[in-house]
């Protein structure tokens, strides 16, 4: 599948910031199944990008602008080519090795309650980790309300032991559940965002996407998206990885002086 992307950002402050630091995780590497034909990331007011790798390998591109700054414009605009693999990730950058996604966060440790659901399905699972982890999807996909309300490129996301307890969430805090779920049961497992393309005709989004990705022996890293509840297809794009989404954001930075900051986006992904 060909899909296109059109991602805009606009921060609005009040009163006129000073100055503005942002690292942006944007820009998706290619991988089996996913191919960048063009990708573009454009400024205003025009400054200047620098990309490097993080350490997980996600491009990253850090900028400064100085003030007085009324308004902040980040649009992305980009096509790839997409094949769907049952969710079986091949061909990414890997910089450590999967037993470092074994590592709790604050946003995904999991309370007695993750860990007597996460026992449950693995009692019932027994040895297969595919099974177990297939379990996790369902049990959250069908016991959790997705919210699709907005919280922005910067949201403030909730750990995992609350979203599971009020029992919704954002796509995000879903991931946040499966990772720490597959922790407990001693499967490394991290967050990825991206990109899904809605198959409702208005596809107009306010947030990019995330799931999750579970290192299964044999197979290698399996992606999961508990917020629709099936394996990634062709209809996701795969751009950043982190133990959980704050090493992952699509864009986290700092404003210089005193003041409020509102953040409008929009987000299209089209066939």
């Amino acid at each position: 599948m060909r899909l296109r992307v059109a991602h805009s950002s606009i921060y609005r402050y009040d009163p006129p910031a000073t100055g503005v630091i942002q690292v942006l995780r944007l820009t998706p590497r290619n991988h089996d199944g996913q191919y960048i034909t063009d990708w573009r990331i454009d400024l205003t007011p025009d400054v200047r990008l620098a990309a490097r790798d993080d350490a997980f390998g996600n491009i990253t591109h850090v900028f400064t602008a100085d003030g007085p700054l009324d308004e902040l414009h980040v649009d992305v605009c980009g096509q790839v080519e997409t094949q769907s693999a049952n969710g079986v990730v091949h061909g990414t950058v890997e910089r450590f090795p999967p037993g470092l996604y074994l590592r709790d966060t604050a946003l995904t440790e999991a309370d007695a309650a993750i860990r007597d659901f996460a026992k449950k399905i693995h009692v019932t699972a027994g040895d297969d980790a595919l099974a177990a982890l297939h379990g996790l999807l369902d049990g959250l996909h069908e016991d959790m309300r997705c919210d699709t309300a907005s919280r922005g490129d910067n949201p403030e996301p909730s750990n995992a032991a609350k979203s599971f307890a009020l029992k919704h969430g954002t796509p995000l805090d879903l991931a946040h559940i499966f990772i720490g779920a597959a922790h407990v049961i001693g499967i490394p497992a991290r967050c990825i965002s991206g990109y899904f393309r809605k198959p409702a005709a208005d596809n107009a989004q306010e947030t990019a996407h995330a799931w999750a990705e579970a290192y299964v022996a044999d197979l290698g890293w399996v992606a999961f998206d508990p917020a629709n509840g099936f394996c990634p297809t062709d209809t996701h794009i795969r751009v950043a990885v982190g133990l959980d989404y704050l090493g992952a954001a699509p864009m986290r930075g700092t404003r210089l002086g005193a003041g409020g900051e509102t953040l409008a986006v929009d987000i299209k992904v089209d066939q």
